[in-house]
């Protein structure tokens, strides 16, 4: 089993491998993964409500969704190759002053390009809630409940995705990065918590049937 192969594997597959002792794939994949599920439902919510007649936004929709759908499939792949980047770098030998050095310098980069990868995850995530508010407001009605779990899994994949994201950071040494990295975090995660409060509101409005949660 190589990383390569996780998008490759069927899903009882992937699951196995994700409950196995190894540790990846991880929370970092299923945070992508999740944020690749969300976009999949929102292209069929705009494909649903597209067949109700010549709706060129939600065809619209349709295809950023496609692209998003596409980008956080390779996520889940590439998050667990920038861990194995960072266990690589630690098994580095540490014999020398010289080899310790390098060893720092390379566990320092792999944990920069492990808290970049979920940023990366996070922002795209953001944007497939953005279209489940779009579902969610002007979507096939039939359809809204596939909308509003699109959003929780979207809302989901960008949490997770700053669960990494925060655990990386807490190994890095370079204080502008971290500060830079931690700017992003916010705003992400300001305007995912905005949106997705929005979401909910309009969702449980829509749902007349819903009962108290």
């Amino acid at each position: 089993m190589t990383w390569q192969m996780l998008m490759e594997m069927t899903v009882k597959g992937f699951l196995a491998e994700l409950a196995s002792k190894s540790p990846a794939p991880g929370g970092g994949s299923v945070s992508a993964l999740a944020g690749s599920l969300a976009a999949a439902l929102v292209a069929m919510v705009a494909r649903l409500t597209g067949t109700e007649g010549d709706n060129e936004g939600m065809r619209g929709i349709q295809g950023q969704a496609g692209d998003l759908m596409e980008k956080l499939n390779r996520h889940v792949d590439e998050d667990t190759a920038a861990f194995s980047l960072v266990m690589q770098a630690y098994r580095l030998p540490k014999q020398t002053e010289a080899e310790k050095e390098q060893r720092a310098a390379a566990i320092q980069e792999a944990l920069k390009g492990a808290a970049n990868h979920p940023l990366m995850v996070a922002e795209e995530c953001l944007q497939v809630l953005v279209l489940c508010m779009e579902v969610v407001a002007i979507g096939n009605p039939n359809a809204l409940s596939d909308a509003g779990v699109a959003s929780l899994m979207a809302y989901s994949g960008i949490t997770g995705a700053m669960f990494n994201v925060a655990i990386n950071l807490e190994g890095i040494k370079d204080p502008v990065f971290a500060q830079q990295a931690k700017a992003e975090r916010d705003r992400i995660m300001s305007e995912a918590s905005h949106l997705y409060a929005g979401i909910q509101t309009l969702v449980q409005k829509k749902l007349i049937y819903m009962v108290e949660w």
